[in-house]
């Protein structure tokens, strides 16, 4: 894999992290049902087409945790600014730890993947 390539995988799986989120956002909409299960299954479709993407540029486990970190975050912060929800300090302690642990994983010397593109 060329280090050009690397960002946008980055940029895959944090899409992909985002639309889990806005997947389980949508769910707590006051729209009419059906909608709310059509936006579910919008976001859900879109999200495995995001991952799928990344992980054809980054290895698995920078893949997974990049989407984790990003739905994590963006579901909390959510929560917090659209539905009043509390957030504990030590909710913001892990989400420190996540993205300081996200950080670390992207510069490890994880096995670079040749693009098959």
């Amino acid at each position: 894999m060329d280090e050009a390539s690397n960002p946008r995988g980055y940029a895959w799986a944090v899409s992909a992290g985002f639309n889990a989120a806005l997947a389980a956002i949508s769910t707590k909409l006051s729209l009419h049902q059906f909608i709310r299960y059509g936006l579910v299954l919008l976001f859900n479709v879109t999200m495995w087409g995001c991952y799928v993407n990344s992980l054809k540029a980054l290895s698995s486990l920078q893949a997974t945790v990049t989407n984790f970190a990003t739905n994590f975050i963006s579901s909390g912060l959510a929560g917090f600014f659209l539905f009043h929800e509390p957030l504990s300090f030590q909710w913001f302690a892990g989400a420190l730890l996540i993205i300081i642990g996200v950080v670390i994983l992207s510069n490890s010397s994880v096995e670079k993947k040749v693009s098959t593109d």
